[in-house]
């Protein structure tokens, strides 16, 4: 495969955005994560990527109407660098979101499209086109119970009505040129090729068939492709010389005079013994009242956190949740962050669950990039801002009982606990 100009990755929230970023990162590939919107980094940053070098676009299109994030999608690759940019699109691995519409811009003037919606870490695999959870197909579960309509079929069913082409499981396991047959059959058919895929070696085989000299597909998938292609470009360039541009610091010298205050916007039974957790470690709890959140001018108070570890959340409601604006919530969360952050001089180290919640809160610190150092466990990625704090960021129904413990932990280094790998 001859030198590449860059990577052009393009996520629909922070989360995404975040762990696209970390699998991208390696010995030979810088990467980045900027955050486009009414306060975003303009087309002159995005531009200039030097070689090797992964840029990975949050669009925070999730929640936006599907033509509407269609638009962002084309804005994006209008952005991309000159030259021989490889483009990956990063989806949600429940296809929630506007799979349908930002595939299709996608795929309108590229050189072929090729969708591989794997997430085996996390036992989220494709078997005859359709997405399974634990061996269960996505739409007999109940993954999608917090969405507003019912999940898709399959993964064809999830991108409306593109023309598309399984590859099946056998195909993308056959010898090399068995593979490439199959995806050069659908880019002629002007199809979109959809993979099983149930392991990180049939990830790596279709990253590398995708990437062939007469193919170079855009890709379609999970952290799990991002993580493949990753391995695909440090095992084919050498390393990038020299220290990272801007290099983050380590755990250990970002946290030494700052708290770390965690955001938790969502109220996942699995949160809230996340949340129970830290604070038996002795983290302060914080939890707002909804009211307050939804009042204008708001009247939600956070003071500035001066504890350690402080953690921060929507008190239980007794509406049931569908009636809630859940969206309203995590704005009005954010501005009480930001508010309580302004008053104090040094700021925050922050661990944010939830790519919504993520988001907005940034947002309302006006930070529009951020550096990935490493991850503390799958999903859980350390990020640094450019003057030098930390931001975890971890989508909010991810990680076991002692997910936020461990991310804490890792910011405040403890004796007895995992640090951050970068």
């Amino acid at each position: 495969m001859p030198p590449f100009r860059g990577v052009l990755a393009i996520a629909d929230d922070l989360s995404g955005a975040a762990e696209t970023a970390a699998g991208l990162m390696s010995r030979t590939t810088r990467s980045r994560v900027l955050l486009l919107g009414p306060a975003a980094t303009g087309p002159e940053e995005i531009s200039a990527t030097d070689a090797r070098a992964a840029t990975v676009l949050d669009l925070d299109s999730r929640h936006c109407p599907a033509e509407d994030a269609a638009d962002a999608v084309r804005g994006a690759l209008r952005l991309a660098p000159t030259g021989d940019t490889l483009v990956l699109k990063k989806i949600d691995s429940l296809l929630r979101g506007n799979v349908a519409a930002e595939v299709a811009a996608l795929a309108a003037d590229g050189p072929g499209v090729v969708v591989a919606p794997a997430l085996p870490v996390a036992g989220r695999v494709v078997r005859a086109g359709v997405v399974h959870l634990g061996g269960v197909p996505l739409h007999e579960g109940d993954a999608w119970r917090a969405e507003a309509t019912a999940p898709p079929s399959s993964v064809a069913h999830a991108l409306g009505g593109l023309p598309t082409a399984l590859v099946p499981l056998a195909t993308v396991r056959a010898a090399r040129p068995t593979l490439l047959s199959a995806l050069r059959a659908a880019v002629a058919a002007g199809r979109v090729a959809v993979c099983d895929t149930e392991t990180d070696a049939d990830l790596d085989a279709i990253v590398a068939a995708s990437l062939a000299d007469d193919l170079r597909l855009r890709l379609v998938g999970t952290g799990g492709l991002a993580t493949a292609l990753g391995r695909h470009l440090a095992a084919e360039g050498p390393a990038t010389p020299g220290p990272r541009a801007e290099a983050a610091p380590s755990a250990e010298s970002a946290t030494a005079d700052r708290p770390v205050l965690v955001v938790v916007g969502t109220a996942e039974p699995g949160a809230v013994e996340q949340v129970r957790r830290v604070v038996a470690d002795g983290a302060v709890h914080v939890p707002l009242d909804l009211a307050d959140l939804l009042s204008e001018p708001l009247a939600a108070a956070l003071p500035p956190p001066t504890a350690p570890v402080t953690v921060v959340t929507i008190a239980a409601a007794e509406t049931p949740a569908p009636s809630l604006p859940a969206r309203r919530l995590v704005h009005g969360l954010a501005r009480a962050v930001a508010a309580a952050l302004a008053g104090h001089g040094g700021g925050a180290d922050l661990v944010l669950t939830g790519g919504e919640t993520a988001r907005r809160v940034l947002d309302a610190l006006a930070i529009t990039r951020l550096d990935p150092v490493g991850q503390v466990h799958h999903d859980a990625v350390h990020l640094s801002t450019p003057d030098g704090r930390s931001v975890v960021t971890r989508p909010g129904s991810f990680g076991d009982p002692d997910s936020l413990r461990h991310i804490v932990r890792a910011l405040r280094p403890h004796s007895t606990e995992r640090k951050v790998t970068s």
